[in-house]
């Protein structure tokens, strides 16, 4: 399965600390993948925890995805996004980038996993870029007098059908959604398991010793604990 974008994921707590460790991971991904990533930037469940996206990587494609990921999404819904992307034809591919540039339903990125499983509810016609693009398009089958196709308004023609059907002109061509888009991803419990990918990485025991050692060594003795103040006797 070739990869679709790269996410720079990034270990929160050293990052809080003042030491950037992160590495990118191409999605979609593997559970090994990730349990490896995760190692190499001291992501282990017990020295640190927590990870944020540093910025993503599309290569140039799927451009209007980037404005509806942000830096706290699931590794598990990205995959699951990657692997939905990935089974589409290159036609759909077109026609899901036409929808996010439509900006209806994006506000998330479960709202974006929708769209993609939600395709049918959208019509697309390639390289019709202009309201007189539109207007030539849907004339084609009309029967108008050869002497006055040069007096017809191609183009108001076309901003007519765009203004009643709710159309968008997209970078790729015209989109027009043509039916509700049903809410079939309801949160990660709908994730298949072969899509879902985030674990921890496996430690030796030799590993975990030396990761618990660690979080033991930052705790501060006793003595240099603040101690809260004793309350005097009003006197």
């Amino acid at each position: 399965m070739a990869g679709l974008f790269e996410a720079h994921v990034t270990n929160l707590g050293k990052y809080n600390e003042g030491v950037l460790a992160g590495e990118p991971l191409t999605f979609p991904a593997s559970p090994q993948a990730v349990q490896a990533l995760l190692k190499e930037i001291g992501v282990d469940g017990i020295r640190y925890e927590e990870i944020f996206i540093a910025c993503y990587d599309f290569g140039g494609k799927l451009p209007e995805l980037q404005r509806c990921l942000g830096e706290y999404e699931s590794l598990d819904e990205l995959n699951h996004l990657a692997c939905l992307l990935s089974e589409l034809s290159p036609d759909d591919l077109e026609k899901f980038e036409a929808a996010l540039d439509m900006g209806t339903h994006t506000s998330d990125l479960a709202d974006v996993i929708n769209l993609a499983e939600n395709l049918d509810s959208f019509e697309f016609y390639p390289d019709i870029e202009s309201e007189e693009d539109l207007g030539r398009y849907c004339t084609e089958d009309l029967a108008i007098p050869a002497e006055l196709k040069d007096y017809f308004d191609y183009e108001a023609y076309g901003r007519d059908l765009s203004t009643n059907e709710g159309g968008h002109f997209a970078p790729g061509g015209y989109i027009v959604q043509t039916d509700g888009v049903k809410e079939i991803y309801h949160g990660i419990e709908d994730i298949p398991k072969e899509h879902k990918v985030f674990a921890l990485p496996q430690l030796s025991i030799r590993e975990q010793m030396a990761a618990y050692k660690e979080v033991i060594d930052r705790i501060p003795p006793a003595a240099d604990r603040a101690r809260p103040e004793t309350a005097r006797e009003g006197r």
